[in-house]
């Protein structure tokens, strides 16, 4: 991969965008990653004005140091970037009052989690709609259209996605043409979604490493029994999430009415 070539096209298709949608700049929101950290910084070389927002809610001090340490690199190195925190640990706890919590553990964790990431897009939402501004994703290609990885209007939720054809190991790349700081690129990967320090491979089983290779595998028409041990492993992890997150990964299904039926 040409990384500077990629960062120049990935620019000029948002200016493009943006230009052709009549709209002012960029809203994003800011977690102290990698995907936001890139970008964040493809969508402030565009020169349009770039809104990076921290959505805290019970969040690990070192995500919160390392949005700050990118938000401060980004004012930096660019015009037109401002930023602010909205933090919404009350609403999110608020809300948790009005909610039957006296269920099955885990899929209360799990659906709370969610939760988080959809209070963060509505935020993201009331920002672009006062400021004219487009909410840009930071879901990469293994994310989005690999094992599903995402909140279903929750992160999931934005009005176009500069990075989604780039494998995770790609966005590392660019990564570094971009001069993402250190601390970001090497941290491990992590939703932050769960208020503790388990990371995205502490959830899915597999690492990006190994995911990316299984979606691959699976694009060239293999299956489990094509492999062993742990290569198999982590081709299953995949397939099984891939196939459980479909309905997040496909358009919404329309129950399309026959016309013999209008008639």
């Amino acid at each position: 991969m040409n990384s500077e070539k990629v960062v120049n096209h990935i620019v000029n298709w948002l200016k493009d965008y943006a230009t052709n949608a009549g709209v002012k700049g960029f809203v994003i929101g800011i977690s102290g990653g990698i995907d936001s950290a890139v970008t964040s910084t493809l969508c402030a070389k565009t020169g349009f004005p770039l809104l990076c927002v921290e959505m805290p809610i019970h969040q690990g001090i070192n995500q919160v140091n390392r949005a700050k340490e990118h938000i401060a690199q980004l004012k930096e190195r660019f015009d037109d970037v401002s930023s602010m925190e909205t933090n919404l640990t009350s609403t999110f706890e608020e809300f948790k009052t009005v909610l039957p919590l006296d269920l099955d553990k885990a899929a209360v964790d799990l659906s709370l989690a969610n939760t988080r990431a959809r209070l963060r897009m509505s935020t993201l939402y009331y920002l672009a709609g006062v400021h004219g501004y487009l909410v840009a994703g930071t879901g990469n290609k293994v994310e989005d259209f690999g094992v599903g990885f995402f909140t279903k209007y929750g992160d999931g939720g934005v009005d176009l996605s500069p990075i989604a054809d780039l494998m995770k190991s790609e966005v590392y790349e660019i990564a570094k043409v971009l001069k993402v700081p250190v601390s970001i690129q090497v941290a491990k990967p992590t939703d932050g979604l769960f208020g503790d320090s388990r990371t995205d491979e502490d959830q899915i089983g597999a690492s990006y490493d190994e995911l990316e290779w299984a979606m691959l595998q699976n694009d060239n028409g293999k299956t489990a029994d094509d492999f062993e041990g742990r290569e198999r492993i982590a081709f299953e992890i995949f397939k099984q999430r891939n196939n459980a997150n479909k309905h997040k990964m496909d358009p919404i299904p329309v129950c399309i009415i026959p016309k013999e039926l209008m008639d």
